[in-house]
């Protein structure tokens, strides 16, 4: 496992407290904090993309033409 050294300021030694109070560790928690980070940053990505398409004119018209075809098939 490799470390990672950090500078923090007084905004982030208060959360560091906050979050550490409970008995989890600084580095616990800047894990913890990382990996959320990253998550969120991965559903922003997500929801990006999604709402794109969504507001997509040809995507929406492909999406409805496959749902035709879908119901057609079902009928069977």
């Amino acid at each position: 496992m490799s470390s990672l050294t950090i500078r923090t300021d007084p905004e982030v030694e208060r959360a560091l407290e906050g979050l550490t109070r409970g008995g989890l560790s600084r580095s616990e928690a800047a894990r913890t904090a990382i990996l959320e980070a990253d998550r969120a940053h991965r559903r922003a990505r997500l929801r990006a993309e999604a709402e794109s398409l969504r507001n997509d004119p040809e995507d929406v018209a492909a999406s409805r033409e496959l749902a035709a075809e879908m119901d057609a098939i079902r009928a069977w």
